[in-house]
């Protein structure tokens, strides 16, 4: 069984782009019942379906299987709903690669930094653009943000948890 635990910052500053270089990302969800998530994914040139199981603190079980482009495509066109679009960089730091997700469209604004890890009480070494964890934050689920983006947030709470915009 495939177990992913990955943990969630909001990004304070560019100081992790310098030289990096992004993949882009367009994914939808299809509707499920329970706390399953079924993902799919372009991402460069290849697409993606993935099985996610409810969270469990900062942890879940996870399938994940590349699958033709064209049939990803056609997935995302007729099955899924609204999508989430963004670019995705891989930065090493404190031996860890954590992704960067730089969301495009009804997210754009939102820049958050996510780390996976060997087991839920694994150490990690914050790096300087790392600010106010999220991980435990529903809101900042690819799946809540197709739903409800980020440019939606409107309430005092969310205001409060905002990253200033680029």
């Amino acid at each position: 069984m495939a177990k992913e635990t990955e943990r969630k910052f909001l990004v304070t500053s560019d100081g992790w782009r310098a030289g990096a270089k992004g993949v882009s990302y367009v994914q939808g969800y299809i509707p499920t019942k329970g706390a399953a998530t079924v993902r799919v994914r372009i991402a460069g040139d290849k697409g993606f379906i993935t099985v996610k199981g409810g969270t469990q603190g900062i942890s879940r079980d996870e399938y994940e299987y590349e699958i033709p482009k064209q049939d990803a495509q056609k997935m995302l066109d007729t099955l899924c709903g609204e999508k989430v679009e963004k670019t995705r960089y891989r930065i090493p730091h404190g031996g860890l690669v954590w992704e960067v997700d730089e969301f495009a469209g009804a997210n754009r604004g939102l820049i958050v930094a996510e780390v996976e890890l060997p087991d839920e009480n694994s150490p990690v070494d914050l790096p300087p653009w790392a600010g106010a964890e999220v991980s435990r934050d529903p809101r900042y689920a690819n799946a809540a943000l197709a739903k409800k983006p980020y440019s939606q947030w409107t309430s005092q709470d969310d205001k409060k948890c905002q990253m200033p915009k680029p």
